[in-house]
């Protein structure tokens, strides 16, 4: 009896020994890799735990099958190590794929100014990467449950009644299966990536988080805003970034009529010129309306994102405000009140309109014409004409 487990502590050891000694080459191997590859190093860091996991349950699988000296536990034994083999092996796929999205990831670095490919890859990337480990892990799940004798009984009546079953879990789960197609419709169609700049909600944000249920916005003012994919696919929405990131903003003011739109051009110029808020591209003051009293000036400037318009409209805002205070006080807005004499008006004497005068359908060959483009075939009668005959 005693040779059986002594026997059985060195078949433990000896498969101790051999898993140590493929870590070790394995470790070495991959560190003289890493000196010229980086791809090497993060496999090392994200794989070696799980890797030695499943050399060490290998090991202990193989004395358990080999020498164990008792035929009831070495079952019981034997299954508790094959679902460790089985849950070891799919973290070390899980830490593969993290491993290769990483490397991906690395090749395309979006904090630069022309991200927008790098934006896309990383978004389809985490996506793709958040699915298969997904798929690993309900593959390992079910691998798991087919070691126990009666659960796999239980799985061939499940599979003989899969069509029922299915259209059962699609009916129960049509919700949560809409977000994940739209998930990956949202991912692989490009219209809309990881650090994009959107408008949803009313809300202004940018786009944190991208997963197969829904998109987090992290809004300008720290707040998050949690949406479901669905709405992305549904719903319009302003995508700032879409093809690039630089956009045109308006700043507008209403004043008095003794604006000189002139100076506030040579001002504007000076102000942009000024700051590095500004791309260069465009600054434009126009005059776009008026009436009421008063002069609606429009100024458009440019900027390379929206969080870099947003201070130039502030900044240009109160550069051309504080300006006008100065140098033209006379167009600052104001309301004029009219004081009159309270006696009545004299009066004028009364003009009747001249009945021969022109108007848009009387009075000239030209306004007949018009007239008739209305009454088209109906006969227009005047008192000197002829009765027309019976």
């Amino acid at each position: 009896m005693w040779d059986r487990w002594i026997d059985f502590g060195v078949a433990v050891l000896i498969g101790i020994a051999a898993a140590t000694v493929v870590a070790v080459v394995a470790t070495i191997a991959l560190a003289v890799v890493a000196r010229r590859r980086r791809w090497a190093g993060v496999l090392s860091r994200q794989s070696r735990a799980p890797f030695r996991m499943l050399l060490l349950a290998v090991a202990f699988w193989v004395a358990v099958r080999v020498a164990f000296p008792d035929e009831t536990w070495r079952g019981i034994l034997g299954q508790i190590l094959t679902i460790l083999i089985i849950a070891a092996s799919a973290w070390l796929l899980a830490s593969l794929v993290v491993v290769a999205t990483d490397v991906a990831l690395g090749r395309y670095r979006i904090d630069v100014p022309d991200n927008r490919v790098a934006r896309r890859i990383r978004t389809q990337t985490l996506v793709v990467r958040r699915l298969a480990i997904a798929i690993i892990i309900v593959i390992g799940i079910g691998a798991v449950l087919l070691t126990f004798d009666s659960v796999r009984a239980i799985g061939a009546s499940v599979l003989a009644s899969a069509g029922i079953a299915s259209v059962v879990a699609g009916l129960a789960a049509q919700s949560v299966l809409a977000n994940v197609f739209a998930g990956l419709q949202i991912v692989f169609s490009d219209a809309l990536r990881v650090d994009d700049v959107v408008v949803a909600e009313g809300e202004w944000g940018r786009v944190g988080e991208i997963t197969l249920s829904y998109v987090v916005l992290d809004l300008w003012d720290d707040r998050r805003l949690v949406l479901p994919c669905t709405y992305f696919t549904t719903t319009p929405f302003e995508n700032w970034t879409r093809r690039g990131s630089e956009l045109l903003g308006a700043v507008e003011m209403d004043l008095d009529w003794n604006v000189s739109p002139a100076l506030m051009r040579t001002e504007l110029r000076r102000v942009v010129e000024r700051t590095e808020l500004w791309d260069g591209r465009t600054a434009v003051l126009q005059v776009t309306d008026a009436v009421a009293g008063y002069v609606r000036v429009r100024i458009l400037v440019t900027a390379k994102d929206a969080p870099t318009l947003f201070d130039l409209r502030c900044l240009v805002r109160e550069a051309m405000v504080a300006w006008v205070q100065e140098s033209l006080p006379q167009a600052l807005p104001v309301q004029r009140v009219l004081m009159t004499d309270a006696a009545a008006p004299a009066s004028r004497p009364r003009t009747d309109p001249t009945p021969t005068s022109d108007g848009l359908f009387t009075g000239s060959a030209e306004a007949e014409r018009r007239a008739n483009t209305f009454t088209n075939a109906i006969p227009v009668l005047r008192e000197d004409d002829p009765e027309p005959s019976t």
